[in-house]
């Protein structure tokens, strides 16, 4: 804990200053939400249905299938759905079995995959970002409020007259 002792170069001062509220933030925001989703859907939870490929949106690293989802039991749907941990070999106006456990912005392949876990370590990243941020905030308020206290004077041990 020395780097916590002493904050100090502009490089670390960016970094717990804008650095970890961001990190925190974004962990939080985009991870907490979708958290009790994906372990549901791990777990076999949620409404069972039929995802309908229309359109699959690249970016540089990854590729993700969008379409609609239409629940097996009641017909409920959902458009312009993502389908997460989709299944490979997944063509255009093809259906693979997923299940909705209440994503924000999409339903879950029922083989599985790894979304569980992006989404357990963002929201943990997350956490572990605000409490050092907090624990940074408090101690340094403690620092400066020691710094301006006006020390005790020496206790003299001379003999009083």
């Amino acid at each position: 804990m020395s780097f916590l002792n002493k904050i100090s170069g502009w490089r670390t001062k960016v970094f717990v200053w804008i650095g970890l509220p961001v990190i925190a933030a974004a962990g939080l925001l985009a991870g907490a939400t979708d958290l009790a989703p994906t372990w549901q859907a791990k777990n076999g939870g949620g409404t069972s249905g039929t995802f309908t490929a229309v359109h699959e949106e690249c970016g540089r690293r990854n590729c993700e299938w969008r379409g609609t989802f239409v629940a097996t039991e009641g017909g409920a749907r959902r458009d312009d759905v993502i389908l997460y941990d989709a299944p490979d070999g997944l063509a255009k106006d093809a259906t693979a079995p997923a299940r909705d456990t209440g994503a924000r912005a999409g339903v879950f392949s029922t083989t599985g995959g790894s979304t569980y876990l992006w989404v357990t370590g963002l929201s943990l990243a997350g956490v572990a970002a605000l409490v050092a941020w907090v624990v940074i905030i408090v101690r340094t308020i403690r620092r400066r409020r020691e710094a301006t206290q006006p020390s005790a004077p020496p206790a003299s041990f001379a003999p009083s007259a």
